[in-house]
């Protein structure tokens, strides 16, 4: 009887994900209203918070203390009487005021990304993008890329979400046989500098489109490494790679079809000399396709997004790179379920 018990099926683990939303867009909420960077400098009443972010009387306490039933907000004392103060990782990583904020990613799901998935449904029926294009909208990136305000708080956002990844990977890939980097769609110079700033011999070049050079050339001067990480402007899908011993791609094969990956890989393998490295950062699926939940669930995001993007396994890869002539694959576990495949030529 007992064992039958213990073995018993229960509908928790369906509930918990069909009704994740209420959980997401809870903390969602908290972010884009900036409630975790006003309690970055103390605890509050919740009567102070309600002034600060202009919320009604009715839901208040509710709100708060769902943050700290998740493990978002601390609280001592009870409703009138309690006070608020942000979890050691709301305070690290979602204050906006600090250079570890990731919340710029959050800004985006709540601003552009929620709604978008709720055509999931005619996604998986049409294959079509479910985002501002759906409806006469410019694509994504052409959107992104033509608005400057949007664009620095969309590499912002992206900068924020890498970081960990970037810092591992500076860290932990050995690059003592090279000396030249080049980060094909560097956004920022995120990876640039933080490659730099860990390893003194390397110098590198972020490689984006035009609209990309002032914002990265700000984030460069601001560490002092304009005489290591040079700010080169070209499109990828026209222009040649700038030769350096490593290429990297950090979350740019996702957003495209399998043909132009193929390109891009081959560009990248072009550009390297024997024995050179190009390392692809992304959500790697699992080859069996059912562990890596995350990188699953982002390439649906960018059948949402794109017109033919997705997110791929290392055996996928693999053919890629054999196909553009690389002898080696190794994959390199990072932060969370991102990884890098490092192939070598």
């Amino acid at each position: 009887m007992e064992q039958s018990i213990q073995n018993q099926v229960t509908p928790s683990k369906i509930m918990q994900v069909g009704m994740g939303f209420w959980a997401s867009k809870t903390l969602l909420t908290a972010v884009n209203m900036g409630l975790f960077t006003e309690l970055s400098a103390g605890m509050l009443s919740g009567s102070e918070i309600q002034n600060k972010l202009g919320l009604h009387d009715r839901s208040l306490y509710d709100f708060l203390d769902t943050l700290v039933a998740l493990g978002f907000l601390n609280r001592t004392g009870l409703k009138e009487n309690a006070m608020y103060g942000n979890s050691d990782d709301s305070e690290m990583f979602l204050d906006k005021n600090k250079p570890s904020y990731i919340g710029g990613i959050l800004e985006m799901s709540n601003n552009r990304l929620y709604p978008f998935w709720n055509d999931l449904e005619e996604c998986l029926k049409t294959g079509g993008p479910q985002n501002e294009s759906k409806n006469g909208g410019k694509p994504l990136f052409e959107a992104i890329y033509s608005d400057q305000d949007r664009l620095r708080e969309f590499i912002h956002g992206m900068g924020g979400v890498q970081a960990g990844n970037f810092m591992k990977l500076a860290r932990d890939f050995d690059f003592s046989n090279y000396r030249t980097l080049c980060d094909v769609g560097g956004s920022g110079a995120n990876l640039s500098i933080i490659v730099a700033k860990n390893n003194n011999h390397m110098n590198c070049i972020s490689f984006d489109l035009p609209p990309v050079g002032p914002i990265a050339k700000e984030n460069v001067s601001q560490f002092g490494l304009t005489e290591r990480i040079e700010i080169v402007s070209g499109d990828f899908f026209i222009d040649d790679f700038p030769n350096a011993d490593i290429i990297t791609m950090g979350n740019i094969l996702h957003d495209w079809g399998a043909q132009d990956k193929v390109m891009l890989v081959r560009k990248a393998y072009q550009a390297l000399p024997e024995g050179g490295a190009l390392i692809v950062i992304e959500n790697i699926i699992d080859d069996q396709r059912e562990r890596n939940t995350f990188g699953l669930m982002m390439s649906l995001n960018m059948a949402i997004e794109t017109d033919e993007g997705f997110d791929f396994s290392l055996s996928e890869f693999k053919s890629w790179s054999e196909m553009a002539g690389f002898k080696e694959t190794i994959l390199m576990p990072l932060e969370g379920p991102s990884s890098a495949i490092i192939a070598i030529k």
